[in-house]
């Protein structure tokens, strides 16, 4: 017997198999059949979209608030320290370091890197065979967002 005839191959157990994937994976990940969300009604597509983007909205309206109002709250006290003298800010620098860094991302937006242009492709496909879920998804954010 030759090298070619004794491969060994692993047993792999599938309940175990699926009970490691990640429910997202399980959801709209490719399978034999499709992604699993096709298989559901639209009523519970859209369900799905919308509950899961209302709570992403809702947690992206809390998250922004506290982002601006830490981001606004530290240029706060920065003027106020400056006003009364415990520190000193050269604006000019200050400036021209904001100036350079426009610059930087000005030349670099010319051509999107190639895994920025895959994953956007990614999501493309996604939104297109998934349409019903997405549109609840996006409905379920702008609600989120305004509660």
């Amino acid at each position: 017997m030759s090298e070619k005839d004794t491969e060994t191959f692993d047993v792999m157990e599938l309940a175990e198999h699926v009970k490691k994937q990640r429910w997202w994976n399980k959801m709209f990940g490719k399978n034999q059949s499709g992604p699993a969300a096709e298989k559901y009604s639209v009523a519970t597509q859209l369900a799905i979209g919308g509950v899961t983007g209302w709570c992403a909205g809702y947690l992206f309206q809390k998250v922004g608030k506290l982002a601006a109002s830490a981001v606004g709250g530290g240029f706060f006290l920065l003027q106020i320290a400056h006003h009364t003298g415990y520190i000193k800010v050269d604006w000019k620098r200050v400036e021209h370091d904001v100036n350079m860094a426009k610059k930087q991302l000005k030349l670099n937006s010319d051509k999107p890197p190639k895994e920025m242009r895959t994953k956007f492709n990614e999501v493309q496909v996604f939104v297109k065979k998934n349409i019903v879920l997405t549109g609840g998804f996006a409905g379920g954010f702008l609600i989120g967002l305004a509660s």
